[in-house]
């Protein structure tokens, strides 16, 4: 049984590919106590096709993984709300305005993963990174809300959490911008040191993760 799920998008916004879940993958194939699942880029679909992975799998620690383009680490999140305001339609071509992710649920959820420790690890394996105070509204932050909502609530012994990854070099090519990018590669390094850290680290460190974390 898999002790580690870790989760990965489809690709949306007309992209070609999702290094969320090009990262997620290779780390699937990379070891054996990992279970890789894509998640739909729908708001519709996304929370049960989690669920039925939790549901599955029965891991000890879940990591989800998306990609926010424009960033130039990999990204930990620290808190998620209880909000989607979609800037751009889903795959599905669903665009939800000031919704609730859970209704009646709690305005926010922290992670339950030491993000500050998570940074260090992925850092010393040479990938940039940092800590992330917010995870949007589109559909990233409404996984990752709903992750903690559904651990909090029917599998309290599951700890779990979220991270934004940059586009792949592949991506900003294709596109012709001069975008932050990194390797897939490199991403699944850094998912990989951030599941070893979250296995062995309970209580984070005490340190700062401010802007210039």
């Amino acid at each position: 049984m898999a002790r580690v799920l870790m989760t990965g998008f489809a690709p949306f916004g007309g992209e070609p590919v999702n290094p969320s879940w090009q990262a997620v993958s290779l780390v699937g194939a990379r070891r054996d106590d990992v279970a890789a699942v894509e998640l739909p880029c729908e708001f519709a679909t996304s929370l049960p096709t989690l669920r039925r992975a939790l549901e599955e799998h029965r891991p000890s620690l879940v990591v989800c993984a998306g990609q926010a383009g424009g960033r130039a680490e990999v990204t930990p999140e620290r808190v998620a709300v209880n909000l989607i305001d979609a800037r751009i339609p889903d795959n599905a071509g669903d665009r939800p305005v000031d919704a609730a992710v859970v209704a009646e649920g709690p305005a926010a959820y922290f992670t339950t993963l030491p993000v500050k420790a998570c940074v260090a690890a992925i850092r010393a394996a040479g990938v940039p990174a940092s800590v992330s105070h917010t995870a949007g509204t589109y559909v990233c932050n409404q996984v990752f809300y709903g992750l903690m909502h559904l651990l909090a609530t029917e599998f309290p012994e599951v700890r779990g959490g979220f991270v934004h990854v940059p586009f792949s070099p592949e991506q900003v090519a294709a596109a012709g911008k001069p975008e932050p990018s990194l390797s897939v590669d490199r991403i699944a390094d850094a998912l990989e040191a951030l599941a070893d850290t979250a296995l062995r680290v309970t209580e984070d460190l005490k340190v700062s993760a401010g802007a210039e974390s």
